[in-house]
């Protein structure tokens, strides 16, 4: 594949060393070599010259672009490297920076999977029968014990006339005898070996599930297989299918429903029959999905304004001194952190700003006692960048405690505040711990450093860290937990955990009351839409509106979604739901009593019922219980909604719009439905 429009450019300011005069244009850029070849988790040296129109080599700032999720370019910067992370075909983009004319140079770049160093099948059962259908997936694994992802898998029967097999790895027992089933990837292999025999099954029987239930409900059906003694068969393969009556008039989509090894759950009121099949047997059983109806309409009790330059996030709490605050930071260009009145949400008032030395302030937190405020920063003078503790004795007026930049260089694009400890990303690679015992004096105490990847947020819960980390996903460490070893001190790795489109931004972990299980809601952030039927209007535009030239006034375009993982067992998640919007991109999130409350940038605010067992796409499901877009006539830019970040509070839900400032809305209380 070329250059993916899905994946982030991650760009970075260098500067070519050379012997010419630095006021000389520059006409051609060289690379050597002109082509890059690299294997996956390998670097390559990259050499880029710059030259005058005479053919004399010159001084230059360039500007390297690379997809941020199959090239790591931080390397170059470092000592020279470029690094593959994903096969595929892309381009480095190198640019002038400072020239009349910019130049450009494109440089070819192929990334090499390593070869695999085993192969692993894994069976949906033990066992076949002649009749019977058994899934069989292929796991590849490398030298280094990663994971090859959607591998290229040929699959193979010794004897097809007892069972034969798909390029999928779905196996068909078509007759008894005995069958190795083959996975070969590359020169790699590994196989299975079954013996089939007569189908011993006489009767199916399913159990479970309601008569009753509504769109998005989860339903779990046993099937039981007897024979022809009456005994129970533990072991035979079955295929779950289903049927649906719609009401009069009624189309139903390509889906609307779905079925999963005994688990069901619909999008679209019917009447549904579940059909479990083994050999020659089948089981049915039918019930009705209704409309779920949780929708609630939202009352807009109040904003803060912000009309000169983009909002990002925002942290609301009660203070110290009994009143509810609110603080937002500031995007591309402004340094301020702004404190907010929020006592009354219908009359929301700044009591004081924070002005740092930075070009963003991307994320503000509130330690849970209320004690101290921390405020990033990105683009320092200095460059140190770092972040600033704030004391909150008196939160309407807080004072800057200290600044901490040790280690912190590269930009703090968010933090995660705990009463004792604050968790400080550090240009995109670690999160660094300090000791917060002293505002005055934050203590260095540990930090963690996933291998080739690239950190965007980390959320703790029961002293377990769980960040953000791009292509590589959720990265789940032990600081404090003590079940896998680890100590604050000490941080130790637990797993990861990939997610398929490798755009992983978010992360929010949530014990679900309804259930008991424990899970982790992870979103993506796709900044831009190209390649898609809408593709936006493009970035030039994403700018106050300017009626002398006729540009600006439209948010972004975005995509991306919110993925759900069942992790009760953080050494074995599974992807159980999502929750995902057409033509949107999600951003900051929060859950609370079992609603998801979604930022997603100009798709407005979300609010989502997450109680239950959940499955399938929440939004075509009728889970959303209301959505709200803020549009402000008079705003940064006017009438285009991006939301940020969102937090329930004290009945309210507040949240931060990148164009036009700090709201407040409520939910109003759900009304019965009179025919």
């Amino acid at each position: 594949m070329r250059l993916s429009s899905r994946l982030a450019m991650l760009v970075l300011l260098m500067s070519i060393a050379a012997t010419a005069t630095a006021h000389a244009q520059v006409a051609r850029l060289e690379a050597r070599p002109s082509r890059i070849a690299v294997t996956a988790g390998d670097s390559v040296r990259l050499e880029l010259s710059a030259f005058d129109s005479r053919g004399n080599a010159i001084g230059a700032n360039v500007r390297v672009a690379a997809p941020r999720g199959a090239l790591n370019t931080r390397g170059w910067y470092q000592h020279g490297h470029i690094k593959g992370l994903v096969a595929g075909e892309y381009e480095l983009i190198v640019t002038t920076i400072g020239e009349d004319t910019p130049v450009e140079l494109r440089i070819p770049v192929v990334v090499n999977w390593p070869p695999p160093a085993r192969v692993e099948i894994r069976a949906a059962g033990p066992s076949l029968y002649e009749g019977t259908t058994l899934e069989h997936e292929a796991r590849v694994f490398h030298a280094d014990g990663t994971r090859r992802p959607d591998p290229s898998v040929r699959w193979r029967s010794s004897n097809p006339t007892v069972a034969t097999v798909d390029r999928f790895g779905h196996v068909i027992a078509v007759g008894r005898g005995s069958v190795a089933i083959a996975a070969m990837v590359d020169d790699t292999e590994a196989s299975v070996e079954y013996t089939v025999g007569s189908f011993p099954g006489a009767e199916l029987r399913i159990s479970g599930g309601l008569d009753s239930i509504r769109t998005g409900d989860v339903q779990q059906f046993e099937v039981t297989t007897i024979d022809g003694r009456g005994s129970r068969l533990a072991d035979v393969p079955v295929t779950w299918s289903y049927t649906v009556q719609l009401g009069e008039g009624v189309v139903a989509p390509a889906a609307p429903a779905q079925v999963d090894d005994g688990r069901f759950v619909a999008d679209v009121p019917g009447v549904y029959t579940v059909l479990a099949s083994a050999g020659s047997l089948t089981a049915r059983k039918s019930f009705e999905v209704t409309q779920r109806n949780v929708i609630r309409k939202v009352d807009v009790m109040g904003q803060g304004r912000i009309q000169d330059h983009y909002t990002s996030d925002i942290w609301v709490w009660e203070g110290v001194d009994g009143r509810d605050y609110g603080m937002t930071g500031s995007r591309q260009g402004m340094s301020h952190a702004y404190i907010w009145d929020i006592t009354d949400p219908t009359n929301i008032f700044k009591t004081d700003s924070i002005i740092t030395d930075a070009r963003s302030v991307n994320d503000v937190k509130v330690s849970p006692d209320g004690r101290y405020g921390v405020v990033s920063r990105e683009g320092a003078s200095n460059r140190r960048n770092g972040v600033v503790i704030l004391d909150l004795s008196h939160p309407a007026h807080p004072t800057i405690a200290s600044t901490y930049d040790e280690g912190l260089t590269g930009g703090v694009h968010n933090v995660y505040a705990t009463n004792d400890y604050l968790f400080a990303l550090s240009g995109g690679d670690k999160y660094v711990i300090l000791d917060m015992s002293d505002l005055t004096n934050p203590r260095y105490v540990s930090e963690y450093n996933h291998p080739n990847s690239r950190v965007h947020d980390v959320w703790v819960h029961d002293g377990i860290a769980y960040s953000a980390e791009w292509g590589t996903g959720v990265v789940v460490v032990d600081v404090g937990n003590g079940r896998w070893g680890g100590t604050i001190e000490n941080p130790v790795f637990v797993t990861s955990f990939p997610l398929p489109t490798g755009q992983t931004h978010a992360v929010f972990p949530y014990h679900q009351e309804s259930t008991g299980k424990f899970l982790l809601f992870v979103g993506d952030e796709i900044i831009g839409r190209r390649g898609l039927a809408w593709e936006g209007t493009g970035p030039d535009v994403r700018q106050p509106y300017d009626p002398e030239t006729g540009r600006g006034g439209y948010p972004r375009a975005t995509a991306g979604y919110i993925q759900i993982v069942d992790f009760t067992d953080p050494e074995d998640p599974k992807m159980i739901a999502r929750y995902e919007v057409a033509e949107y991109g999600t951003h900051n999130m929060w859950v609370e009593d079992d609603i998801l409350y979604q930022a997603y940038y100009e798709g407005g605010v979300r609010m989502v019922d997450v109680s239950g067992e959940l499955m399938g796409n929440l939004y075509t499901q009728g889970r959303e219980i209301a959505v709200f877009k803020a549009h402000d006539p008079i705003g940064w830019i006017h009438n285009a909604p991006a939301a940020w970040g969102v937090m329930p509070h004290k009945g309210n839900i507040w949240f931060s719009d990148n164009t036009s400032g700090i709201w407040s809305i409520r939910l109003q209380e759900r009304q019965t439905l009179v025919p």
